[in-house]
């Protein structure tokens, strides 16, 4: 595997928050190789994020902002509602 997908799900497994590092952490670890280089940037945009937030978008609570609203938040989330 090479080196930015290790990072990347260290980094979604390791946020801080137990719930993100569940939502996303679990999202990746299944789906990172089915990731693109354009989805991989947009889960990077993600982590940069606030966890209150991040937590609130994948939970559905809030609706994510337009930068963020994108197909592959839509798809952790489809993922994480079937577990």
């Amino acid at each position: 595997m090479d080196p930015r997908r290790k990072k990347l799900i260290f980094r979604c497994q390791h946020r801080g928050m137990k719930e993100n590092d569940i939502l996303l952490g679990g999202f990746v670890a299944v789906h990172i190789n089915d990731l693109d280089e354009a989805q991989m940037a947009q889960i990077e945009a993600l982590l940069d994020e606030g966890d209150n937030d991040l937590y609130n978008w994948l939970s559905g609570k809030e609706q994510p902002p337009e930068a963020h609203d994108h197909d592959l938040l839509a798809w952790v989330k489809k993922f994480n509602n079937a577990l």
